[in-house]
């Protein structure tokens, strides 16, 4: 293993969506040396390395901030912070036009104005939107990239960010990494539990399997405050091919039916997670498989799906040519994936202040790893990286940060060069990683349960999360690869006991299958419109109730 010591001013741990847009806003905004490391490469990673078909938070002609700030708001039943939707949902037309700016196609109509997609979406053709937001970032003078780079830990000294730890995967340095301001942009948490299809297609899922939840552990582990990790997410899917419906659902008005025939989906509710307990109940009752809708569609229709999936999705485009009936002749059957935990879609994700500050001083989150600001999507992450670089950008001038201990460097070399030299293992990496897909599965409320848990179940949980996590310090891995294979693991692993840790606190039901808990099977808006946060202390997840900030409310500081 070789060794390097790289000193920058702002650090940005993830080179997806939120981290390019942060790159640039600090780039623009100062002349603060930045560093950006992508475990994978920037030009395909994250969530748009396949690219997007809509952009699905913006504010459309007639509709103000505070008309979506009412949506999000309404979707996650109160629990959200308004000072951070508002804040996205100010900047969400500006970091559209911007990436129109960039090069982005976005449909218009005759009259030169975008084509809407509902109340708060409009179309584009998105597939090389994460190459345009690379080239872009790759042209700025005082930003340096690091590919194929996978942070492990922060470096925090006096609840104060220094730095972090990196190793590369094709050159084998290990990096110490000195810098002034963090921004966290890695995105949320896939791959916790068992997915719908297993096996070699285990990684055809809704959510990115790279993304394993690093950057939630890393400052889990560091005690930063988390918040409503319960609000897990489950996407409604088309079924096998994990495909949106959302286009479905949208562009062509199909609605949801089950096998009778009936629509299902107004008896539920129409929130996210009451689409996805509907589909669960038809399912439990016998009115099963659930379908959207499609027979009867147009031709102009069925030919626009084709395409819009054959964009996003090219294997449901691929198993209605193999079905050899028409989309006009057939519905689509939904289903559930497993939970994903991503602050994007829900809730959950670091407690961060209005400047996305984390209570880890000069950490900045943005993206999929903030939490209480849900319903972002793509400009929703543009518009945190903006706010987080330029909140940075100010701490930097006003603090510097102290050197990297030798002997912090010396533990964690030590740790991952110990991971590289124990000869064989027990176990591999995979198989532990199978291992706590199925015990989040069965006892944590996964597929297996029809997502629904009870106490009892989470304490077995955790037993065995933990039993999995002292079982994985044992790991031997013959390459970087593989090393990398061991970190991503022991992320999820810390990633679970806090998101069980969540579980087991909230004593209500407040979004159906999300967090469906059979012992507090009802909502309870006395006592549980709040937030459930939670800090690691000494190794165990203490967990801290906060009362709902004011609706309206514009500004947050963290008061301890």
């Amino acid at each position: 293993m070789k060794f390097e010591k790289i000193k920058t001013d702002l650090l940005i741990i993830g080179g997806g969506t939120a981290g390019c847009y942060a790159a640039l806003t600090a780039s623009e905004n100062s002349d603060v040396k930045i560093l950006i490391c992508e475990k994978a490469h920037i030009k395909r990673s994250g969530c748009l390395a396949a690219g997007v078909n809509a952009l699905n938070a913006y504010i459309t002609e007639g509709h103000t901030p505070k008309d979506y700030v009412e949506y999000a708001r309404k979707d996650a039943d109160g629990i959200v912070r308004d000072d951070l939707l508002y804040s996205m949902c100010e900047r969400l037309n500006k970091v559209t036009k911007r990436l129109e700016d960039m090069g982005l196609v976005i449909l218009k109509d005759e009259n030169g104005k975008y084509v809407a997609r509902g109340n708060r979406n409009i179309k584009i053709n998105g597939e090389n939107i994460k190459p345009l937001l690379a080239s872009a970032v790759e042209k700025l003078p005082n930003v340096t990239i690091l590919n194929r780079v996978n942070v492990i830990d922060f470096s925090v000294s006096d609840n104060r960010i220094r730095g972090a730890f990196a190793f590369g995967i094709e050159n084998g340095t290990f990096y110490t990494i000195e810098a002034d301001a963090v921004i966290v942009a890695t995105g949320g948490a896939a791959g916790l539990y068992r997915p719908n299809n297993p096996g070699f297609s285990r990684h055809k899922m809704w959510y990115p399997p790279f993304n394993t939840g690093a950057g939630y552990a890393m400052g889990i582990k560091h005690g930063a405050e988390m918040t409503t990790l319960e609000m897990r997410f489950i996407a409604l899917r088309c079924k096998d091919t994990i495909a949106p419906t959302g286009t479905l659902a949208q562009g062509a008005g199909a609605k949801q039916i089950n096998s009778l025939g009936e629509v299902y989906e107004t008896k539920y509710g129409l929130t996210t997670s009451e689409r996805v307990y509907g589909t669960v109940c038809e399912n439990l009752e016998g009115r099963g498989p659930c379908y959207l809708k499609t027979e009867g569609v147009s031709p102009e229709t069925e030919d626009s799906l084709i395409r819009a999936y054959l964009n996003m999705a090219p294997s449901q485009t691929i198993k209605w040519i193999e079905s050899g009936r028409n989309i006009s002749e057939q519905n689509v059957e939904i289903e559930g994936t497993e939970p994903y935990i991503v602050g994007g879609h829900t809730a959950s994700g670091y407690w961060v202040d209005t400047n996305r500050q984390t209570t880890i001083k000069g950490l900045y989150a943005a993206g999929d790893v903030a939490g209480g600001c849900p319903q972002k999507y793509v400009t929703g992450a543009l518009a945190e990286g903006e706010i987080a670089a330029l909140s940075a950008v100010k701490f930097i001038s006003e603090s510097k940060a102290s050197p990297i201990g030798e002997d912090e460097i010396k533990a964690h070399i030590s740790e991952t060069e110990g991971f590289m030299s124990k000869g064989t293992s027990l176990f591999t990496a995979e198989q532990l990683e199978e291992a706590m897909q199925t015990v989040m599965d069965s006892y944590a409320g996964g597929i297996k349960t029809s997502y629904r848990f009870n106490e009892k179940q989470l304490d077995i949980a955790d037993m065995k999360i933990r039993q999995i996590e002292k079982l994985s310090e044992s790991l031997h891995a013959e390459d970087y690869q593989e090393l990398m294979y061991i970190y991503e693991l022991r992320e999820r692993l810390t990633v679970c006991r806090s998101v069980i840790a969540h579980l087991k606190a909230r004593h209500e039901t407040r979004w159906h299958s999300f967090a469906e808990n059979l012992d507090y099977p009802e909502k309870d808006n006395a006592n549980w419109r709040k937030y459930v946060n939670s800090r690691m202390e000494n190794g165990e997840i203490k967990i801290i109730l906060r009362e709902l900030t004011e609706e309206g409310q514009r500004a947050y500081e963290h008061s301890n």
